[in-house]
């Protein structure tokens, strides 16, 4: 007899090689989240944004093709040789409203005090200004149907990861924010606002600063 987890663990290295946001390693500038996420930052015309993680730059020079002064930092990748060196867990060295837009995809689960580095993203944005996330949903299908063979997030997801979010959690941190997500996950994408919690792998968060 075939064991279970055998079969769930050969299924779901398959669909880490599809281009949904399971599979990050592969297609980690390409899933549906990144691109909403890149539409919704409009065009910066000079104005300034905070790349947080910036990790090989490719976010941080698509930015810049849209007219905005970019900041790259990251916690510990340095590929992208415009990169500063920050650390995600303490207080930010940027003033108080620095940033028109704080760009961060894929960070936050790697972040053991995520609600203190939420409050110095909206410390250093400027009112009027845009923080932009996208991070893993934890509890969608997926997991829900691996979960009984002992297959949870973090024994599928990157090591590093510290925080496994469902749907509910971006409520309590993101009280003001719309949260989308997308379904289905080839071909024709849709960019969804319901349902989110089940049907997307991957929470993206637009949090507006008021004016």
């Amino acid at each position: 007899m075939v064991d279970g987890t055998v079969i769930c663990m050969a299924i779901l290295n398959l669909i880490k090689r599809l281009p949904i946001d399971l599979g990050q390693g592969h297609y980690r500038h390409e899933t549906k989240a990144k691109t909403v996420a890149f539409a919704l930052a409009g065009d910066g015309n000079g104005k300034k944004a905070l790349d947080f993680g910036c990790g090989d730059g490719f976010w941080s020079e698509q930015l810049k093709s849209r007219g905005w002064d970019v900041t790259s930092v990251d916690n510990y990748d340095f590929r992208y040789k415009y990169t500063q060196q920050v650390d995600a867990e303490q207080k930010l060295s940027f003033p108080d409203n620095t940033f028109e837009l704080v760009w961060v995809l894929e960070v936050v689960e790697h972040v053991k005090h995520v609600e203190q580095l939420l409050d110095e993203f909206r410390r250093i944005t400027k009112p009027g200004g845009r923080i932009i996330i996208t991070t893993p949903n934890s509890n969608f299908w997926l997991y829900r149907i691996l979960r009984p063979f002992g297959i949870t997030p973090p024994k599928i997801q990157n090591p590093d990861h510290k925080q496994f979010f469902s749907f509910a959690d971006m409520q309590r941190l993101f009280p003001q924010a719309y949260i989308y997500g997308f379904f289905p996950y080839t071909l024709i994408k849709l960019v969804i606002s319901s349902g989110i919690g089940f049907l997307s792998p991957t929470f993206i968060v637009i949090e507006d600063q008021s004016a």
